[in-house]
C-alpha cells in the first residue's frame, strides 16, 4: 500500500470516455465562459476590495488586485493544460492523483474544502449582509435582528451579540437543491445572472469615475504599519507588504476559473472547450476588477470602508459619495444578491464533483459518488455539503473564513503548477490540446507568486491552514487509506 500510488493516466482517460454511466455531458465553451465569469464576479469584488483597501493596501488594492492576476493568469494556463488532457471531474484533485500520488491528491482534495465549500460560505454571509441592505434600504423595511444574522463570534457597535446567520444558511440550502436538480438547469440560471452582475460593474466603472476624490488615492501606496482589525489580528498595511496582503486578499475575488475545470466530465468537448472556458474568464474579469477597485477606493477614504461603510460596502460607498445616483446603490444591491447566488452555485457545483471523485476512489464514502438516477447529479455528495457549507456560513465571520478559502486556494494552484512539470517529465507523449507555454517557466514563477501572495496573508492564517491539514491527515489514515481502492484493488 503506497501513499504516492499514482492513478494510472489511461484508467482517468477511461473513465471521461464513459460518460453514458456517469454525469451528463451538457456544457459548452459560452456555458464555461459564463460558469467562470459567474464564479469569479462576485463576493471577492464586492466585499474583498473593500477589506483589503482597509486592512492592507489603501487605494493601492488596485495594485494587490495585478499581482493576483499574474498568479491567477500563470495557474490559469496550467489548468487549462491539464483540464483538457485530463477532461474529468475532480480538477487540481484529480491531476495531482494522476502526477504526484495518492497522499498529495488526498491533501489537495482535502484542502479543496477551504476554496469550495469555505468559499460559498464566505459568499453566503455576504449575500447576508445585502440582504439586510435591501430590507432597509430598497423595500423600507425593518432588517434582521442582529443576533440572527451574524455569528456567534461578532457583536454589534451596540453591543448585542451574533446567535446564527439564517439568511446565509438559506441561501446555501437552496442553490445545493437545485443543483441537485441538474447541471443544466443551473448554468442557465446562471448565465442570467452572469448578464446583470458584468452590467453592474459597468455601470458602477462608468458613473462612479466622475466622483473619483483625488485626496482619497493620496497617497496611492499608504507607509508601512500595522492595522489591527476588530478581532485582534494585526495586519500589514501600507508598502509592499501591504500590497502582498492585499494581493492574498482580493485572490479570493478570482476564485471561479479554476472551479471551470471541475465540469470537464460534463463538457461536449472539453479538449477544445476548457481552456476557452478558463482562460477566457480570467481575462474579462481582471480588467473590470482593476478599474472597478480604482473607482471604489476614490468614492470614500479607507476609513470609510473600517468603519460605517463595511458591510455591503459597495452600496453604502455609492449611497455616501454619488449624490443622486441612490437608485444605483439599489440596483446593486438587488443585482448583487442574484450576483452572489450565482457564485454559491459554481462554488457548490466544485465542491461536490471533487466528493464525486474523491468517492469514486474510495477516500471518501462510496456514497460521495452515487449518481440520482434521475437527475444524474452526485445528490448524495450536495447534500453533505450542503449540511457543512450550512455550519460554516451559519456560524463563522465572514472575514475568517474569506482568508481561509484564499490561502487554500493558492496552496491547491501551486499543487496543479508542480502537476504540469511533472506530468511533462512523466508522460511526455501524452495527448496534449492545450499546452502550457515555457514550461517549466510559467509553472515555477507561477508558484512563486502564489507563496508570496500566501506570505502576505500572515501568520493566522498559516496556522489555519496547518490546522486544517493536520485534521486531513487524521481522515486519511483513520479511513482513506484503508478503503482506497487504488491501494486496495479487489475490495
Amino acid at each position: 500500500m503506497s501513499l504516492f500510488a499514482k492513478k494510472p493516466l489511461d484508467q482517468l482517460l477511461a473513465q471521461a470516455a464513459d460518460s453514458e454511466k456517469g454525469l451528463k455531458r451538457t456544457l459548452g465553451a459560452g456555458n464555461l465562459i459564463a460558469l467562470g465569469i459567474g464564479a469569479i464576479i462576485g463576493a471577492g469584488l464586492f466585499v474583498r476590495t473593500a477589506t483589503a483597501a482597509a486592512q492592507n493596501a489603501g487605494p493601492s488594492v488596485t495594485i494587490g488586485f495585478i499581482v493576483a492576476a499574474i498568479g491567477c493568469a500563470l495557474a490559469g494556463l496550467c489548468y487549462a493544460e491539464l483540464s483538457s488532457s485530463i477532461p474529468i471531474a475532480g480538477s487540481a484533485y484529480t491531476y495531482t492523483y494522476a502526477t504526484m500520488g495518492e497522499f498529495l491528491a488526498w491533501i489537495i482534495g482535502w484542502d479543496l474544502i477551504l476554496e469550495y465549500a469555505v468559499g460559498a460560505a464566505t459568499v453566503g454571509i455576504a449575500w447576508s449582509e445585502y440582504l439586510n441592505n435591501l430590507l432597509v434600504n430598497v423595500l423600507h423595511v425593518s432588517p434582521i435582528p442582529y443576533e440572527w444574522c451574524h455569528s456567534p463570534f461578532q457583536n454589534s457597535i451596540d453591543g448585542v451579540s451574533g446567535i446564527i446567520n439564517l439568511p446565509a444558511l438559506f441561501i446555501v440550502a437552496a442553490i445545493s437543491l437545485l443543483l441537485i436538480k441538474g447541471t443544466q438547469e443551473s448554468a442557465f440560471v446562471n448565465g442570467i445572472i452572469v448578464v446583470v452582475k458584468v452590467a453592474i460593474v459597468v455601470m458602477i466603472i462608468i458613473f462612479g469615475w466622475h466622483f473619483i476624490k483625488p485626496e482619497n488615492h493620496t497617497p496611492y501606496i499608504p507607509e508601512p504599519g500595522i492595522f489591527t482589525d476588530e478581532h485582534g489580528v494585526g495586519h500589514s498595511f501600507g508598502g509592499i507588504m501591504g500590497i502582498l496582503g492585499a494581493a492574498g486578499t482580493v485572490f479570493f475575488a478570482f476564485i471561479g476559473f479554476d472551479a471551470v475545470s471541475t465540469a470537464a466530465q460534463e463538457t461536449k468537448n472539453p479538449k477544445r472547450d476548457m481552456p476557452i472556458g478558463i482562460l477566457g474568464s480570467l481575462a474579462v474579469c481582471t480588467v473590470l476588477y482593476i478599474l472597478f477597485a480604482h473607482v471604489l477606493t476614490g468614492l470614500e477614504s479607507v476609513e470609510f470602508f473600517r468603519t460605517g461603510g463595511k458591510e455591503a460596502s459597495v452600496a453604502n460607498a455609492i449611497t455616501s459619495a454619488m449624490p443622486g445616483y441612490e437608485w444605483l446603490a439599489q440596483f446593486v444591491t438587488v443585482a448583487i444578491l442574484a450576483g452572489f447566488s450565482s457564485v454559491i452555485l459554481v462554488m457548490l457545483l466544485g465542491q461536490s464533483r471533487v466528493f464525486y471523485s474523491m468517492g469514486k476512489d474510495g477516500l471518501l464514502p462510496k456514497s460521495f459518488s452515487a449518481v440520482h438516477p434521475k437527475y444524474k447529479t452526485p445528490y448524495k455528495a450536495n447534500l453533505v455539503i450542503m449540511v457543512i457549507v450550512g455550519l460554516f456560513a451559519a456560524f463563522i465571520p465572514g472575514d475568517i473564513v474569506g482568508d481561509m478559502t484564499s490561502i487554500g486556494t493558492l496552496f491547491a494552484f501551486i499543487l496543479v503548477c508542480i502537476s504540469v512539470i511533472v506530468l511533462r517529465k512523466t508522460e511526455p507523449d501524452m495527448k496534449r490540446e492545450f499546452k502550457t507555454p515555457f514550461v517549466p517557466f510559467v509553472p515555477i514563477l507561477g508558484i512563486i507568486v502564489c507563496l508570496a501572495m500566501i506570505y502576505g496573508l500572515g501568520w493566522t492564517n498559516w496556522l489555519r491552514l496547518i490546522g486544517w491539514l493536520a485534521i486531513g491527515f487524521v481522515v486519511y489514515f483513520g479511513y482513506s487509506k484503508k478503503n482506497s481502492r487504488l491501494n486496495n484493488p479487489k475490495e
